[in-house]
């Protein structure tokens, strides 16, 4: 693989040589022209938006029409002064701004709303294919004029105008992508885009689709249970875990817009978008699960069990299925009239949906493992030795399987959507300071809703009924990738067998009603604002910018389900046994002030001040109602897991101010020193491991850290709660983008670079800023011409914290390490109608690590692996 890697970075590098080389003496007989297109055609654009935007904001732009400056959306943002992306099972999925994780930023498309199918992660950019995007902008201090709930900031995507284009315009591009992990065959993709126009050019159509089928993988080593054992007070592992998951993914999209200009001043337009994403997930697990009482501790440092030897326990060999569909659909109709020209008057109708079907069974086997010893003392290379061979299907007998069980499985069908109506007038005024007022109306009906059921057999299958492993397995190799000391195969239980198996034996297990993971919302937010917009001279210097307040009225009903007994179809979930209703409403008035000064016209200096808030949160493991799930391990005992109803939270504020000095020098010169403070209140934080003294009239107690009912059943409870102490946050970002044609003879090089510091509040607080990179660090350079171009890009982000609502990896928190992420980009413009390009994502392999507590507690090594593409672009 290294190998691999360092031959197609050696050939690019040739490549761009030779290149050079011949540009060089090209360029000794006279001037080499120098042409704006393509990648310096994007920084181009993106920098003169920032230069002329009133609020403190950074932006990418589409190089051309159909061609983005990346293979995903996310990993284009992260290019962008204080952006952060993050990985959802090794894919670029979410993204954090300043320091404030996904849930905090508000993304929008054409500025309303764009509903993520599955609400409980935050909004997912992978259900975004890239040709849907002409631009993307990050407003990191807002105006009146925009929706409130974008508390770290707010990403726009804008798609194409087609009144703003040129001509005909008909583009073609195919991909194939090669997943190195996978050790498949490449995957491809097709897209097409249409852009025309008609009556004179009154009437603009843009038509685009996009196909695309992806294979992935990304394992995982980890720890995800830890204990004091031994009679000690060290920091124990219990439960080491294996994790593979195989990935495929079948992506559609179709966006169209029309615009018409029937007269001067007047002009409509209709954006409809669909996108869909099914992935199905095969997740193979060994989970190791040490009893406490048989651990014993061979070496150990201050307060680390570093070699552990672990003796009669039992694994689990969990086989998961799951799928993931997902669509999302946004339609709106704008009316802009500019008849008079003192007045604009503006009008949206918008509805948005999002829908997710997630489904999920296992087959899980529980054997006997008579010993095992785990050496964590070097973090670089960690030891796992198993006294039995994993992949022997001998191991599997049927008399001695401590578990045996299928389907056993949750599935959620989630739906949240938006319908708005909004109304904004702007008085041009030009008197003065004074150059225009402008007004508002919005409101907007948003539901969020998930109905779940489970699938679970209760206890084991009858021997009779079961498969044998000896004649019914699939074989899981290489995993890890050679990372660690471990064993790297096993079989896992062939699922389709299981299925027939009980077709055969004609045993129905039902989907029952979980009605403790079932609920809804319902937000009714009525909203109006008042700005000024200001431009002229103050002491000689030009000044412009913007001042208003915002109000919003927020009418929240949250409905629930009471929940009883367990359900005697199914153990796992309760009765329902009535509902609920939590009715909750709340207004914030929200100013806000952005200022621009022209020192010079090239030098700025910006300041800005605001109130932002973000309305209470969905999470994957943090509910507005009280969930509860349980389960029996192979030791028979049940373990619950409880989220505690939150369904009268306080929406977070944050009191935000801005300062920052942007110089433009030359053409697609820029640098650019800003710096922010956020006071956070009413930030949500999850109070995990929590042990009341009675749950449902049940006593409990802490027995060797874990909280117990008298029966030895475990319980895991987590409630999420408003911190009403302040959160400082604060930074600084550097953005530097030069290009190298003045002092070089080679025209073409250039770089793109910023970097982000970000600190957050010393003091104690419960609100925990998850996901926060200390330091943040982006640098492509580049080099092209009208023929050739080449992109290396190097992302670098600090070590963050992450809990059990961030990742499934985090049970008991953890800190993934600082990692950097090398890309590729090669292009070559055959003619001006057809292009090629080449990438490769993570060329040399960068693995994802990390900690808990501190850097020399190892806690999880995790691998996902380069993956390259080929695409041809022909534009008609």
């Amino acid at each position: 693989m290294k190998l691999k890697t360092l031959a197609l970075m050696s050939t690019a590098l040739i490549g761009m040589t030779g290149a050079t080389t011949a540009l060089a003496q090209s360029a000794t007989g006279g001037a080499t022209e120098v042409v704006v297109t393509g990648f310096r055609k994007s920084l181009a654009t993106a920098l003169n938006a920032k230069k002329h935007e009133e609020r403190i904001s950074d932006g990418i732009s589409s190089e051309d029409l159909g061609k983005f400056p990346s293979e995903n959306i996310a990993e284009a943002i992260q290019r962008i002064p204080g952006v952060q992306m993050a990985d959802v099972n090794g894919r670029g999925a979410t993204i954090s701004i300043r320091g404030l994780g996904p849930q905090y930023a508000m993304t929008t498309v054409n500025g309303q709303a764009f509903k993520s199918p599955d609400f409980t992660d935050g909004f997912r950019y992978d259900v975004i294919q890239t040709e849907l995007a002409s631009a993307v902008q990050v407003y990191k201090s807002p105006s009146a004029d925009m929706d409130a709930g974008g508390l770290a900031g707010t990403v726009n995507i804008e798609t194409v105008k087609p009144l703003e284009q040129k001509g005909r315009h008909i583009v073609v591009s195919v991909k194939a992508q090669d997943s190195q992990l996978a050790k498949g065959n490449a995957t491809p993709k097709g897209s097409i885009s249409y852009l025309d126009h008609f009556d004179d050019g009154k009437i603009g159509v843009f038509l685009g689709a996009s196909y695309q089928e992806l294979t992935d993988r990304a394992d995982y080593f980890w720890i995800d249970r830890w204990v004091n054992a031994d009679g000690s007070a060290f920091n124990t592992a219990r439960r080491p875990r294996y994790r593979r998951i195989d990935r495929d993914t079948l992506r559609q999209q179709f966006n169209a817009a029309f615009q018409y200009r029937p007269i001067d001043g007047l002009e409509m337009g209709l954006t409809a978008i669909y996108s869909k994403d099914n992935t199905r997930y095969d997740v193979n697990q060994q989970v190791f699960l040490f009893n406490t009482s048989r651990i014993q501790t061979l070496a150990s440092t201050a307060d680390t069990a570093t070699v552990i030897k672990a003796t009669d326990f039992t694994m689990e060999n969990n086989r998961q299925l799951e799928t993931r569909n997902l669509k999302t659909s946004a339609f709106t109709y704008d009316l802009k009239w500019t008849g008079d020209p003192n007045w604009k008057v503006t009008s949206v109708l918008h509805y948005t949906q999002g829908e997710a079907h997630l489904t999920e069974e296992a087959a899980i086997l529980g054997i006997n493992i008579a010993s095992a010893t785990l050496d964590m003392s070097d973090p670089s290379d960690v030891k796992f030795d198993v006294s039995t061979n994993l992949s022997d299907p001998g191991v599997y007998a049927l008399d001695t399987l401590t578990r045996n069980e299928y389907p056993d499985g949750a599935q959620h069908h989630d739906m949240t959507d938006q319908a708005a109506g909004q109304i904004d007038v702007t008085r041009y005024i030009d008197k003065g300071l004074l150059y225009s007022v402008s007004g508002g109306l919005k409101v907007y009906r948003e539901t969020f809703s998930r109905y779940s059921t489970r699938r679970d057999l209760d206890g084991n299958l009858d021997a009779s009924v079961s498969p044998l492993m000896t004649n019914s397995n699939e074989l899981i190799s290489d995993f890890l990738d050679g990372n660690d000391s471990i064993q790297t195969s096993w079989v896992a239980p062939d699922t389709t067998a299981y299925r027939a198996a009980l077709a055969a034996a004609d045993i129905n297990v039902p989907k029952v009603f979980d009605p403790s993971g079932s609920y809804g919302v319902i937000r009714n937010v009525a909203s109006a604002y008042l700005m000024a917009n200001f431009r002229g001279e103050v002491a000689g210097l030009p000044v412009h910018g913007d001042v208003g307040v915002r109000d919003e009225q927020t009418h929240q009903l949250v409905k629930g389900y009471l929940s009883g007994d367990a359900n005697p179809l199914n153990s796992n979930v309760n009765l329902a046994i009535g509902t609920y209703q939590t009715p909750m409403s709340y207004s914030n008035v929200l100013p806000s002030g952005n200022l621009v000064i022209d020192i010079t016209p090239n030098l700025l200096l910006r300041a800005a001040a605001a109130k932002v808030l973000v309305r209470p949160i969905l999470d994957s493991r943090t509910q507005l109602t009280t969930t509860v799930s349980s389960s029996v391990d192979a030791n028979n005992v049940r373990n619950y897991t409880i989220s505690e109803g939150s369904a009268t939270l306080k929406p977070l504020t944050a009191d935000q101010f801005d300062l920052g000095l942007e110089w433009y020098y030359g053409h697609n010169n820029g640098l650019s020193v800003a710096g922010f403070v956020k006071n956070v209140k009413n930030g949500t934080f999850t109070a995990s491991n929590l042990c009341p003294a009675s749950f449902n009239g049940t006593a409990l107690s802490l027995v060797s850290n874990e909280c117990v009912d008298s029966s030895g059943s475990t319980y895991l409870i987590s409630q999420t709660l408003n911190d009403n102490s302040v959160v400082k946050i604060k930074g600084f970002e550097v953005n530097w983008e030069q290009s190298f044609d003045q002092w070089l003879p080679v025209k073409g090089f250039g770089v793109t670079s910023n970097y982000t510091h970000v600190t957050p509040s010393s003091k104690a607080t419960g609100f925990y800023l998850a996901n926060l990179s200390k330091d943040t660090v982006n640098l492509t350079t580049y080099w092209e011409n009208s023929k050739f171009s080449a992109r290396i890009s190097a992302n670098y982000r600090s070590a963050y914290n992450q809990t059990s609502a961030e990742s499934f990896f985090a049970t008991e928190n953890h800190t993934i390490e600082g990692r950097t992420q090398y890309d590729i980009t090669l292009g070559y413009n055959i003619n001006d109608r057809l292009s090629v390009s080449f990438g490769g994502l993570n060329v040399t392999n960068a693995l994802e690590k990390a900690y808990k507590d501190i850097k020399s507690r190892w806690q999880m090594t995790s691998v996902v692996g380069p993956s390259y593409y080929l695409s041809l672009q022909y534009k008609m």
